[in-house]
């Protein structure tokens, strides 16, 4: 477990806090997918880096990136250089505006998928959560995302994603910024 300050802060001040804002919903479904297969650490330290080539997550921006963008990010080394990964936050975007159409905001749409708490232990402990990466609803929107065209989606993916901005509070219970009169 990194228990570095930088991973001290992310996890005290950020991960598990309700996000509502579609920039930042946007900026979290890309960056858990950018993280698929490698550490939370090495994409926090690179995060600064990806606001920058990507516009600071601005949807409609990043959907307008093309092939020569795709081409200058693969020689950037301040970021992860894998070219699916590049394309599906591009790709992406492109849902993402389409999903706004659709329910009015990315926010309306992935808040729908929230997590059921009464069918999860009141008392949530590392080994639960090491054992449990993925939940019903991480499944139903991975689901959904893919048959929308999305990319980099996965269950377990959108499982992390879903920690990141709070549709599922996963703080065990001994943490001391988890809520007291939290399930």
């Amino acid at each position: 477990m990194d228990t570095s300050p930088e991973m001290q802060r992310y996890h005290d001040e950020e991960w598990g806090a309700a996000v509502h804002d579609d920039t930042r919903l946007f900026e979290k479904i890309s960056l858990e997918g950018f993280q698929a297969g490698l550490s939370w650490a090495t994409i926090l330290r690179k995060r600064p880096r990806f606001r920058e080539v990507f516009h600071r997550f601005d949807i409609p921006r990043v959907a307008r990136m093309d092939e020569g963008d795709v081409l200058t990010l693969l020689d950037d080394a301040g970021i992860i250089r894998h070219r699916g990964k590049i394309e599906a936050v591009i790709n992406n975007a492109s849902r993402a505006l389409e999903v706004q159409k659709e329910f009015g905001s990315l926010d309306s749409y992935v808040w729908q998928f929230e997590v059921d708490v009464s069918k999860r232990p009141k008392r949530l402990t590392r080994e639960y959560l090491c054992e449990h990466t993925t939940s019903p609803e991480s499944v139903a929107l991975s689901k959904d995302l893919r048959k929308r065209g999305f990319k980099f989606v996965g269950p377990t993916t959108m499982h992390a994603f879903m920690q990141s901005c709070g549709l599922v509070n996963d703080h065990v219970h001994t943490c001391t910024v988890r809520p007291p009169d939290c399930e």
